[in-house]
Protein backbone atom coordinates (compact mmCIF):
# COMPACT_ATOMS: atom_id res chain seq x y z
CA UNK A 1 0.00 0.00 0.00
CA UNK A 2 1.53 3.82 -0.45
CA UNK A 3 1.99 5.61 2.36
CA UNK A 4 -1.06 7.61 3.41
CA UNK A 5 -2.11 11.38 2.15
CA UNK A 6 -1.43 13.65 5.06
CA UNK A 7 -3.71 16.40 6.02
CA UNK A 8 -1.49 19.16 5.10
CA UNK A 9 1.97 20.01 2.78
CA UNK A 10 4.24 22.31 3.03
CA UNK A 11 5.25 23.60 -0.69
CA UNK A 12 8.96 25.22 -1.10
CA UNK A 13 9.05 27.26 -3.70
CA UNK A 14 12.77 26.09 -5.81
CA UNK A 15 12.83 29.39 -7.73
CA UNK A 16 11.85 31.51 -4.78
CA UNK A 17 14.93 29.61 -3.30
CA UNK A 18 17.31 30.51 -6.34
CA UNK A 19 15.69 34.05 -6.28
CA UNK A 20 16.60 35.00 -2.67
CA UNK A 21 20.41 33.38 -2.80
CA UNK A 22 20.76 35.59 -5.49
CA UNK A 23 19.66 38.81 -3.43
CA UNK A 24 22.07 37.76 -0.13
CA UNK A 25 24.90 37.38 -3.00
CA UNK A 26 23.87 41.26 -4.27
CA UNK A 27 23.73 42.44 -1.02
CA UNK A 28 26.95 41.14 0.35
CA UNK A 29 28.79 40.85 -2.50
CA UNK A 30 30.36 37.69 -4.42
CA UNK A 31 33.88 37.22 -2.58
CA UNK A 32 31.93 37.35 1.42
CA UNK A 33 31.11 33.47 2.33
CA UNK A 34 27.52 33.15 2.97
CA UNK A 35 27.04 31.18 5.69
CA UNK A 36 23.03 29.54 5.39
CA UNK A 37 21.19 29.30 8.70
CA UNK A 38 19.22 26.41 8.85
CA UNK A 39 19.05 25.48 12.62
CA UNK A 40 15.16 24.96 13.39
CA UNK A 41 14.67 23.02 10.66
CA UNK A 42 15.67 25.39 8.27
CA UNK A 43 13.50 27.73 9.49
CA UNK A 44 10.40 25.28 9.69
CA UNK A 45 11.45 24.78 5.89
CA UNK A 46 12.75 21.67 6.31
CA UNK A 47 16.50 20.88 6.64
CA UNK A 48 16.44 18.15 3.99
CA UNK A 49 14.73 19.33 1.11
CA UNK A 50 16.13 23.13 1.46
CA UNK A 51 19.69 22.33 1.66
CA UNK A 52 19.79 19.78 -1.66
CA UNK A 53 18.23 22.51 -3.66
CA UNK A 54 20.44 25.77 -2.16
CA UNK A 55 23.19 23.50 -2.28
CA UNK A 56 22.60 22.55 -5.82
CA UNK A 57 22.18 25.95 -6.27
CA UNK A 58 26.10 26.85 -4.97
CA UNK A 59 25.19 27.33 -1.33
CA UNK A 60 28.28 25.55 0.01
CA UNK A 61 28.07 27.03 3.55
CA UNK A 62 25.57 25.65 6.15
CA UNK A 63 25.27 26.94 9.84
CA UNK A 64 23.58 25.20 12.23
CA UNK A 65 22.78 25.34 16.06
CA UNK A 66 23.06 21.35 16.62
CA UNK A 67 25.37 18.71 15.85
CA UNK A 68 21.74 16.61 15.04
CA UNK A 69 21.08 19.19 12.93
CA UNK A 70 24.74 19.49 11.29
CA UNK A 71 24.11 15.39 10.90
CA UNK A 72 21.30 16.38 8.77
CA UNK A 73 22.94 18.49 6.43
CA UNK A 74 26.00 16.69 5.93
CA UNK A 75 23.97 13.46 5.04
CA UNK A 76 21.56 15.46 2.33
CA UNK A 77 24.94 17.31 0.68
CA UNK A 78 26.57 13.93 0.67
CA UNK A 79 29.42 15.08 2.79
CA UNK A 80 30.43 17.77 0.60
CA UNK A 81 28.77 21.24 1.98
CA UNK A 82 31.45 23.09 4.79
CA UNK A 83 29.07 22.48 8.04
CA UNK A 84 30.12 25.46 10.93
CA UNK A 85 27.19 23.82 14.25
CA UNK A 86 26.79 27.33 16.38
CA UNK A 87 25.75 25.93 19.36
CA UNK A 88 24.65 22.45 21.05
CA UNK A 89 27.82 19.57 20.67
CA UNK A 90 27.03 16.54 23.17
CA UNK A 91 30.61 15.76 23.88
CA UNK A 92 30.98 11.90 22.22
CA UNK A 93 29.65 13.72 19.24
CA UNK A 94 32.83 15.55 18.73
CA UNK A 95 34.40 12.81 17.49
CA UNK A 96 32.28 12.57 14.11
CA UNK A 97 32.60 16.28 13.80
CA UNK A 98 36.29 16.58 13.84
CA UNK A 99 36.88 13.17 11.97
CA UNK A 100 34.64 14.29 9.15
CA UNK A 101 36.00 17.86 9.35
CA UNK A 102 32.76 19.74 10.25
CA UNK A 103 33.28 23.15 11.81
CA UNK A 104 32.65 24.17 14.95
CA UNK A 105 31.84 27.71 17.89
CA UNK A 106 33.87 27.55 20.90
CA UNK A 107 32.80 29.58 23.54
CA UNK A 108 34.11 27.76 26.68
CA UNK A 109 37.48 26.11 27.70
CA UNK A 110 36.44 22.77 27.97
CA UNK A 111 35.20 22.61 24.83
CA UNK A 112 38.64 23.65 23.66
CA UNK A 113 40.13 21.67 25.54
CA UNK A 114 37.74 18.61 24.51
CA UNK A 115 38.59 18.95 20.91
CA UNK A 116 42.36 19.42 21.30
CA UNK A 117 42.07 15.91 23.37
CA UNK A 118 40.04 14.11 20.97
CA UNK A 119 41.99 15.55 17.79
CA UNK A 120 45.26 14.59 19.34
CA UNK A 121 43.76 10.85 19.78
CA UNK A 122 42.20 10.70 16.16
CA UNK A 123 44.83 12.54 14.30
CA UNK A 124 43.01 15.06 12.29
CA UNK A 125 42.88 19.19 12.99
CA UNK A 126 39.89 20.63 14.92
CA UNK A 127 38.08 23.36 12.89
CA UNK A 128 36.98 26.03 14.86
CA UNK A 129 35.33 29.40 14.88
CA UNK A 130 35.85 31.38 18.33
CA UNK A 131 32.94 33.32 19.61
CA UNK A 132 33.69 36.36 21.25
CA UNK A 133 31.28 37.90 24.29
CA UNK A 134 31.19 41.53 23.32
CA UNK A 135 27.52 42.08 24.63
CA UNK A 136 24.93 39.56 24.02
CA UNK A 137 25.81 37.77 26.96
CA UNK A 138 24.99 34.39 26.03
CA UNK A 139 28.07 32.44 24.65
CA UNK A 140 31.19 33.44 23.57
CA UNK A 141 34.48 33.99 25.24
CA UNK A 142 35.42 37.19 27.65
CA UNK A 143 37.53 39.44 25.90
CA UNK A 144 40.02 38.96 29.18
CA UNK A 145 40.34 35.29 27.98
CA UNK A 146 41.25 35.36 24.76
CA UNK A 147 45.19 35.90 25.18
CA UNK A 148 44.74 32.25 27.08
CA UNK A 149 42.29 30.82 23.98
CA UNK A 150 44.64 31.88 21.32
CA UNK A 151 48.00 30.58 23.09
CA UNK A 152 46.44 27.20 23.60
CA UNK A 153 45.41 27.31 19.88
CA UNK A 154 48.92 28.04 18.71
CA UNK A 155 50.27 25.26 21.64
CA UNK A 156 48.30 22.84 19.74
CA UNK A 157 48.23 23.89 15.97
CA UNK A 158 49.23 20.47 14.74
CA UNK A 159 45.64 19.44 16.00
CA UNK A 160 43.30 22.44 16.08
CA UNK A 161 42.79 25.11 14.06
CA UNK A 162 40.99 28.75 14.56
CA UNK A 163 39.57 28.83 11.04
CA UNK A 164 36.86 31.44 12.05
CA UNK A 165 36.21 34.46 14.45
CA UNK A 166 33.06 35.43 15.33
CA UNK A 167 30.07 37.75 17.40
CA UNK A 168 26.35 38.22 17.62
CA UNK A 169 24.34 41.22 18.10
CA UNK A 170 22.06 41.88 20.22
CA UNK A 171 18.51 42.49 18.51
CA UNK A 172 20.57 44.43 15.26
CA UNK A 173 17.13 44.26 13.94
CA UNK A 174 15.32 46.96 16.51
CA UNK A 175 16.38 50.97 16.69
CA UNK A 176 16.14 50.02 20.65
CA UNK A 177 19.05 48.29 20.70
CA UNK A 178 21.27 50.60 18.39
CA UNK A 179 24.01 52.18 21.05
CA UNK A 180 23.88 48.28 22.15
CA UNK A 181 24.99 46.51 18.87
CA UNK A 182 27.50 49.40 18.03
CA UNK A 183 28.82 48.91 21.35
CA UNK A 184 29.24 45.31 20.11
CA UNK A 185 30.78 46.54 17.00
CA UNK A 186 33.37 48.59 18.37
CA UNK A 187 35.05 45.75 20.88
CA UNK A 188 34.59 43.01 18.32
CA UNK A 189 36.41 45.66 15.85
CA UNK A 190 38.97 46.19 19.01
CA UNK A 191 39.58 42.13 18.79
CA UNK A 192 39.88 42.17 15.49
CA UNK A 193 42.59 44.50 15.40
CA UNK A 194 44.72 43.56 18.39
CA UNK A 195 44.48 39.54 16.86
CA UNK A 196 45.74 40.89 13.38
CA UNK A 197 48.77 42.96 15.47
CA UNK A 198 49.55 39.68 17.04
CA UNK A 199 49.46 37.68 13.64
CA UNK A 200 46.64 35.41 15.26
CA UNK A 201 43.54 36.59 13.19
CA UNK A 202 41.95 33.75 12.01
CA UNK A 203 40.62 34.25 7.60
CA UNK A 204 37.04 34.05 8.64
CA UNK A 205 35.55 36.79 10.19
CA UNK A 206 31.73 36.95 10.65
CA UNK A 207 29.34 38.95 13.44
CA UNK A 208 26.46 39.84 10.65
CA UNK A 209 22.89 38.64 10.43
CA UNK A 210 20.21 39.17 8.11
CA UNK A 211 19.22 42.30 9.97
CA UNK A 212 23.04 43.70 9.95
CA UNK A 213 23.73 43.11 6.45
CA UNK A 214 21.25 45.59 5.85
CA UNK A 215 21.58 48.01 8.77
CA UNK A 216 24.97 47.77 9.43
CA UNK A 217 26.84 46.95 6.42
CA UNK A 218 30.12 47.47 7.95
CA UNK A 219 29.61 44.54 9.67
CA UNK A 220 29.75 42.43 7.03
CA UNK A 221 33.22 40.75 7.00
CA UNK A 222 34.55 37.78 4.95
CA UNK A 223 31.40 35.66 6.00
CA UNK A 224 27.95 36.25 7.00
CA UNK A 225 24.95 33.83 8.81
CA UNK A 226 22.24 34.77 7.14
CA UNK A 227 18.66 33.30 8.57
CA UNK A 228 15.39 34.49 7.87
CA UNK A 229 16.03 36.58 4.95
CA UNK A 230 16.99 33.78 2.86
CA UNK A 231 13.41 32.33 3.14
CA UNK A 232 11.82 35.71 1.71
CA UNK A 233 11.33 37.53 4.95
CA UNK A 234 12.95 40.72 6.33
CA UNK A 235 13.28 40.19 10.22
CA UNK A 236 11.15 42.72 11.44
CA UNK A 237 9.46 45.76 9.67
CA UNK A 238 11.77 48.28 10.99
CA UNK A 239 14.22 46.18 8.68
CA UNK A 240 12.08 46.42 5.45
CA UNK A 241 11.73 49.92 5.88
CA UNK A 242 15.26 50.56 6.50
CA UNK A 243 16.20 48.65 3.20
CA UNK A 244 13.83 50.48 1.11
CA UNK A 245 15.01 54.06 2.06
CA UNK A 246 18.39 53.04 0.79
CA UNK A 247 19.73 54.63 -2.64
CA UNK A 248 21.75 51.66 -2.98
CA UNK A 249 19.35 48.95 -2.54
CA UNK A 250 19.44 46.27 -4.99
CA UNK A 251 16.28 46.13 -7.83
CA UNK A 252 15.03 42.55 -6.41
CA UNK A 253 13.41 41.74 -2.91
CA UNK A 254 13.44 38.50 -1.26
CA UNK A 255 10.57 35.70 -2.11
CA UNK A 256 8.75 34.07 0.35
CA UNK A 257 9.71 30.13 -0.60
CA UNK A 258 6.94 28.56 1.75
CA UNK A 259 3.42 27.86 0.67
CA UNK A 260 0.77 25.78 3.78
CA UNK A 261 -2.03 23.98 2.36
CA UNK A 262 -4.69 21.52 3.14
CA UNK A 263 -7.99 20.65 1.80
CA UNK A 264 -11.84 20.52 3.17
CA UNK A 265 -12.81 17.60 4.79
CA UNK A 266 -16.27 17.98 5.81
CA UNK A 267 -19.01 20.33 5.24
CA UNK A 268 -21.96 21.26 7.22
CA UNK A 269 -25.45 23.46 8.07
CA UNK A 270 -25.63 24.63 11.45
CA UNK A 271 -28.62 26.09 12.67
CA UNK A 272 -29.07 29.62 13.98
CA UNK A 273 -28.68 30.27 17.90
CA UNK A 274 -25.96 27.18 18.05
CA UNK A 275 -22.17 26.82 19.03
CA UNK A 276 -19.76 25.70 17.00
CA UNK A 277 -17.20 23.50 18.46
CA UNK A 278 -15.63 23.28 21.73
CA UNK A 279 -16.91 25.49 24.31
CA UNK A 280 -19.10 29.13 23.75
CA UNK A 281 -16.60 31.34 21.61
CA UNK A 282 -18.54 31.20 18.98
CA UNK A 283 -22.57 31.58 18.79
CA UNK A 284 -24.51 31.45 15.23
CA UNK A 285 -27.03 34.27 15.02
CA UNK A 286 -28.25 32.99 11.43
CA UNK A 287 -28.50 29.57 9.59
CA UNK A 288 -24.60 29.00 8.77
CA UNK A 289 -22.24 26.65 6.51
CA UNK A 290 -19.06 25.37 7.76
CA UNK A 291 -16.30 23.88 6.22
CA UNK A 292 -14.24 21.88 8.98
CA UNK A 293 -10.38 21.73 8.07
CA UNK A 294 -8.16 19.03 9.68
CA UNK A 295 -5.21 21.18 10.76
CA UNK A 296 -5.23 22.76 14.82
CA UNK A 297 -2.79 23.15 17.14
CA UNK A 298 -1.19 19.93 16.75
CA UNK A 299 -0.17 20.69 13.63
CA UNK A 300 1.19 24.02 13.64
CA UNK A 301 -2.36 26.49 13.75
CA UNK A 302 -1.99 28.56 16.75
CA UNK A 303 -5.02 28.54 19.04
CA UNK A 304 -4.57 31.99 19.04
CA UNK A 305 -6.08 32.51 15.49
CA UNK A 306 -9.66 31.10 16.57
CA UNK A 307 -12.22 33.62 15.53
CA UNK A 308 -9.61 35.80 14.49
CA UNK A 309 -7.89 33.75 11.84
CA UNK A 310 -8.70 33.88 7.75
CA UNK A 311 -8.08 30.86 4.98
CA UNK A 312 -8.26 31.06 1.05
CA UNK A 313 -10.68 28.41 -0.55
CA UNK A 314 -11.45 28.52 -4.07
CA UNK A 315 -9.83 32.11 -4.47
CA UNK A 316 -12.12 33.54 -1.52
CA UNK A 317 -10.87 34.79 1.74
CA UNK A 318 -12.83 33.40 4.69
CA UNK A 319 -12.72 33.65 8.46
CA UNK A 320 -12.10 30.52 11.17
CA UNK A 321 -14.64 30.62 13.22
CA UNK A 322 -14.99 28.33 16.79
CA UNK A 323 -12.10 27.47 18.77
CA UNK A 324 -8.82 25.77 16.76
CA UNK A 325 -9.03 22.67 18.45
CA UNK A 326 -5.81 19.70 18.57
CA UNK A 327 -6.89 18.65 14.81
CA UNK A 328 -9.33 20.40 13.48
CA UNK A 329 -10.75 24.01 12.51
CA UNK A 330 -13.78 25.25 11.25
CA UNK A 331 -14.44 27.81 8.61
CA UNK A 332 -17.25 29.88 7.67
CA UNK A 333 -18.28 29.41 4.58
CA UNK A 334 -21.99 30.85 4.25
CA UNK A 335 -21.87 33.47 1.29
CA UNK A 336 -18.78 31.72 -0.66
CA UNK A 337 -19.32 29.77 -4.00
CA UNK A 338 -19.20 26.36 -5.12
CA UNK A 339 -16.90 24.83 -2.31
CA UNK A 340 -16.78 21.10 -2.31
CA UNK A 341 -14.84 18.33 -0.10
CA UNK A 342 -11.32 17.95 -1.18
CA UNK A 343 -11.09 21.76 -2.18
CA UNK A 344 -7.75 22.80 -1.68
CA UNK A 345 -7.10 25.61 1.58
CA UNK A 346 -4.39 27.90 1.72
CA UNK A 347 -3.23 28.88 5.81
CA UNK A 348 0.06 30.27 3.97
CA UNK A 349 0.65 31.08 0.51
CA UNK A 350 -1.47 32.44 -2.59
CA UNK A 351 -4.62 31.18 -4.52
CA UNK A 352 -5.87 33.31 -7.27
CA UNK A 353 -5.61 36.91 -6.92
CA UNK A 354 -5.54 36.49 -3.19
CA UNK A 355 -2.65 36.08 -0.79
CA UNK A 356 -2.31 34.84 3.23
CA UNK A 357 1.33 36.12 4.38
CA UNK A 358 3.34 34.65 7.14
CA UNK A 359 3.49 38.64 8.55
CA UNK A 360 -0.10 38.89 8.40
CA UNK A 361 -0.77 35.31 9.55
CA UNK A 362 1.47 35.82 12.67
CA UNK A 363 0.25 39.40 13.66
CA UNK A 364 -3.04 38.19 13.93
CA UNK A 365 -1.62 35.40 16.26
CA UNK A 366 0.39 37.51 18.11
CA UNK A 367 3.76 35.52 17.20
CA UNK A 368 6.75 36.64 15.66
CA UNK A 369 7.51 35.09 11.85
CA UNK A 370 10.89 33.14 13.22
CA UNK A 371 8.45 31.76 15.93
CA UNK A 372 5.71 30.64 13.50
CA UNK A 373 7.57 29.23 10.98
CA UNK A 374 9.55 27.05 13.26
CA UNK A 375 6.49 25.47 14.99
CA UNK A 376 5.41 23.96 12.06
CA UNK A 377 6.11 19.91 12.79
CA UNK A 378 8.31 18.58 11.18
CA UNK A 379 6.24 15.61 10.21
CA UNK A 380 4.42 17.63 7.53
CA UNK A 381 5.86 16.42 4.23
CA UNK A 382 7.69 19.57 2.63
CA UNK A 383 7.77 18.82 -1.29
CA UNK A 384 9.51 21.17 -3.76
CA UNK A 385 7.14 23.21 -6.33
CA UNK A 386 8.81 24.94 -9.27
Amino acid sequence: MNSPKPPLTIEISKSAIIHNINFVRQLIGEDVTYGSVVKGNAYGHGIEIYCKVSFEAGVKQFCTYTAHEAYRVWKVTNGKADILIMGYIDRKDLEWIIENQLEFFVFEKNRLADAIQIAKRIDKKALVHVEIETGMNRTGFPISELDDVFSLIQANQRYIKAKGICTHFAGAESIMNHPRVKKQQSKFNEVLMLLKKQNQLPKLIHSACSAAAIIYPKSIHNMVRIGIMQYGFYPNMETLINYRNKENKIEIEPKRVLSWKSSVMDIKEVKSGEFIGYGTSYLTNVPTKIAIIPVGYALGLDRNLSNLGKVLIRGQRLNIIGTINMNAVTVNITNAEDIALGDEVVLIGEQGDLEISVSSFSDLGNLPSYELLTRLPSEIPRVIVE
